[in-house]
Formats: C-alpha cells, sequence, structure tokens
C-alpha cells in the first residue's frame, strides 16, 4: 500500500480511511481495507512530525483528535526502541480470532475483574496486534497478552498462556490486581507500568483505549492492522504466513521478497 507524498495527500488519505471506518454502512470487507489504510498512514505520519499542524488541519474537525491520539500513541511506542534491530524475529504470523469473538472475551474479562473492555484491546493491539503475532518477545514473554513464565504463573487462573481467552482474562486479573480494580486513573496507570515499566507504554495504552472507548468502531479498524516491523532497513511488513524458527538478517527477508 502506497504511502502519501505529501500532507495533503495523507489528510485525504486518514480522511477517508476514519471516515469509512466510522461508518456502520461499510462493508466489513472494506473496513478491513481502512484499518490497513489508516495504519500505513499514521506510520508515514510518524517520521514527518513537521507535516502534522498540516495534516490535522487537513481533517475534519471531528477527526483531529482522533488522529492526534493515533499519532502520539504511535510515537510513543517508537520511542520506546532507542536502536531498531537489524534482524527479523522469530515469529509466527497468523489472523486474529474474528473481531467479534475477541471483543466478547474482552467484556467478559471486564465483568469478571472490572477491567475496561477497551483497556485490555488495546494491550493486545501493542503486545501482539491481537493475536497476530505468535512468539516470543525479547525478555521471553509468551502468549497473545505477553507473559512472562512466573507472572502467568501466579494470575493467568490455570490457564493456556497461549489461548487468547485465556489470557485475556489473565491479563484482566493482573491488571485488576495491580491497581485497574480501583477505578480510577491512578489506579490503572499503576497497573499499565506494573504491566510494562514504561511510562510511554501506559500513555500508548490509554491513548488506543480512549479511541476504542470513543467510538467501539474504532476497535475494528485496529484489528485489521497487520504486523511492521521497524529496523534498521526501515518498517517491513511481516505479512500473514510468515514464519521463522530463528531470527535473519533484514536484508535476507527483503532479498527473497518480490518486487
Amino acid at each position: 500500500m502506497a504511502r502519501a507524498s505529501d500532507p495533503r495527500a495523507l489528510a485525504r488519505q486518514l480522511t477517508v480511511a476514519e471516515t469509512a471506518l466510522r461508518d456502520p454502512a461499510t462493508p466489513p470487507e472494506l473496513v478491513s481495507v481502512a484499518g490497513r489504510t489508516a495504519q500505513v498512514a499514521y506510520l508515514a505520519l510518524l517520521d514527518r512530525p513537521d507535516w502534522d499542524a498540516a495534516v490535522l488541519g487537513g481533517v475534519p474537525a471531528p477527526l483531529q483528535a482522533v488522529v492526534r491520539r493515533n499519532t502520539a500513541a504511535g510515537r510513543e511506542l517508537r520511542a520506546m526502541t532507542s536502536r531498531p534491530p537489524t534482524t527479523i524475529p522469530a515469529w509466527r504470523i497468523v489472523e486474529p480470532l474474528p473481531a467479534p469473538q475477541l471483543r466478547a472475551y474482552y467484556a467478559e474479562a471486564q465483568r469478571r475483574f472490572g477491567v475496561p473492555w477497551s483497556v485490555l484491546a488495546a494491550v493486545h493491539l501493542v503486545e501482539t496486534r491481537m493475536g497476530r503475532i505468535v512468539g516470543l518477545s525479547t525478555a521471553g514473554a509468551q502468549g497473545p497478552m505477553q507473559f512472562i513464565a512466573g507472572t502467568w504463573t501466579r494470575y493467568g487462573l490455570g490457564g493456556d498462556v497461549w489461548n487468547s481467552r485465556d489470557a485475556i482474562l489473565g491479563a484482566a486479573n493482573y491488571l485488576a490486581a495491580t491497581g485497574a480494580a480501583e477505578g480510577t486513573d491512578t489506579g490503572l496507570d499503576n497497573a499499565l507500568f506494573s504491566y510494562n515499566n514504561d511510562s510511554r507504554y501506559v500513555q500508548a495504552v490509554r491513548d488506543y483505549a480512549a479511541l476504542m472507548q470513543a467510538d467501539e468502531r474504532a476497535f475494528l479498524g485496529f484489528h485489521a492492522w497487520q504486523v511492521y516491523y521497524r529496523t534498521q532497513s526501515g518498517m517491513v511488513l511481516l505479512p500473514t504466513g510468515y514464519e521463522s524458527s530463528r531470527t535473519m538478517p533484514v536484508q535476507q527477508w527483503l532479498a527473497r521478497q518480490p518486487r
């Protein structure tokens, strides 16, 4: 999917994509296209803070907060990586579970533990693109919600860390136990910081959650987001079907891709 070449084109791209996402009349297959289009547009904007004013000025007023939050979240997460890697990870990329099924799991977890569904969805998005990434983190975290083994043993409710429902319930249990059950902003921030000890992570999750809480259809757009991996050679798309049992040099991966 081609990136916009100037801020006016990027504003048009975001306007079309975000408007389609929020329209209940948009067919499901076009919602996915709109979600992926928005993702590519936001990735382009992350690299061009000098475009911010022009892009925000080029989208309708109701979408300005949406663009602002998405961009802020992406930049917070990007800032967490000081030096992009030169290798592609040993992951498997799969299709996520259907959006209604995941939404039901988030709702169940909210009922049981009091953690907002949108927060769980945002953590899921940030950690593994809602289950697209199957593999270990650099710290050895596992499953769709990325648990360290000891933490899972304590909070996983005896479930399977690789099972989406079990992992979402385990994450809700953990977040509730570390502050989210207080029902306050401070409690939720403390819980998210415990989940990942970086204030930038906390803010990014809060931004994505706020977008979904404000308009639930934003969840459908995020559900369509693909796995783009930032490397020293730039952003690399790891498509559904990608699988490698070991890391490989970025240039080796790129050489295999059709031009």
